[in-house]
């Protein structure tokens, strides 16, 4: 739960470094792994985490400069991540010089929805958790190795101690 600026980014500070972490161990060839023929490829899910930052945050009226939703993808895997960082960071910044914790409770017009600007930022975090899972997917699939972002992936464990848990 968002209760304060504070507590969101503390947890946007974890969750946008693991993201990043991905997003660095992607290469230009996985951007085309999709697991159907009519599924997003993972490239499309990431840039889609690059302009969910712009589309969801910008409803809120919160001013700053981030990659718009509707921009082309790259298909360079650094720029999704150069891309994701910038946008990333200058809605820190923004939300430090312009937010307090009273416009958390800020009611604002959300997809048809009226949620509160807390409940927009729970959301964020959400919907990129939710993404980031589809990506590593994706990734295996592609043949990269995942990092690990709540504990060790099974290639971090092994380096670490020889062995995976079961």
């Amino acid at each position: 739960m968002i209760r304060t600026i504070q507590d969101f980014l503390t947890n946007w500070k974890h969750e946008s470094d693991a993201t990043l972490k991905i997003f660095n161990t992607l290469t230009d060839e996985s951007l085309n792994q999709k697991v159907y023929e009519e599924g997003r490829t993972l490239g499309k899910l990431a840039w889609h985490l690059v302009g969910t930052i712009e589309e969801m945050i910008g409803k809120t009226g919160l001013q700053f400069s981030s990659t718009p939703h509707d921009a082309p993808q790259p298909k360079i895997a650094k720029e999704i991540a150069e891309a994701y960082k910038k946008s990333s960071d200058a809605m820190v910044q923004a939300i430090k010089e312009q937010w307090t914790d009273e416009t958390l409770l800020e009611e604002k017009d959300m997809y048809g929805e009226v949620w509160t600007v807390a409940t927009v930022l729970q959301i964020l975090l959400f919907h990129q958790a939710h993404h980031r899972g589809q990506i590593t997917v994706l990734m295996r699939q592609a043949g990269l190795t995942v990092p690990g972002m709540y504990g060790p992936s099974k290639e971090e464990w092994l380096a670490f101690s020889g062995e995976a848990p079961e």
